[in-house]
């Protein structure tokens, strides 16, 4: 964030988005086309992305050069095109969207989360055991301390 003068002395305070430390949904979007596909150039995601909404090659080729960047994903040369391939996978996206949400959220406590949603969305019966079965398991796994 910077703050600067204007001309008639108000001050004046420029909101700069910070970088994101997960992939915003924007990049999610070419993330799920090249999981799909394992590896594309930005032309074959614009191809993919433009299926369902107007998507511009050279927003794609940003946002591709951003992934790089953030290290989500990593590219090769092939003649004039670069291929670019996911360096994380949709479990790692989600988990890192997950812990973001809960710190923002939750502060900080997956059991907030958690308690949150089993008050917010009601879950039928056997949601509810399976649930059960998966805490059952992880307590079993985690010896308490």
């Amino acid at each position: 964030m910077t703050t600067t003068l204007d001309p008639s002395n108000s001050l004046v305070v420029d909101m700069v988005r910070p970088k994101s430390s997960e992939p915003t949904q924007g990049e999610r979007e070419i993330l799920e086309v090249l999981w799909s596909r394992e590896e594309a150039t930005a032309r074959e995601v614009t191809d993919v992305l433009s299926e369902s909404k107007a998507v511009a090659f050279t927003t794609v080729q940003t946002m591709l050069k951003i992934l790089d960047d953030k290290g989500f994903v990593t590219h090769r040369s092939e003649g004039r095109a670069f291929v670019y391939r996911p360096l994380i996978s949709r479990l790692q996206a989600r988990n890192l969207a997950l812990r973001k949400l809960i710190g923002e959220f939750f502060n900080g406590s997956p059991q907030a989360l958690a308690q949150h949603l089993l008050q917010e969305h009601r879950l039928d019966l056997a949601e509810l055991d399976e649930l059960q079965e998966k805490v059952d398991a992880a307590s079993a796994r985690k010896p308490r301390q």
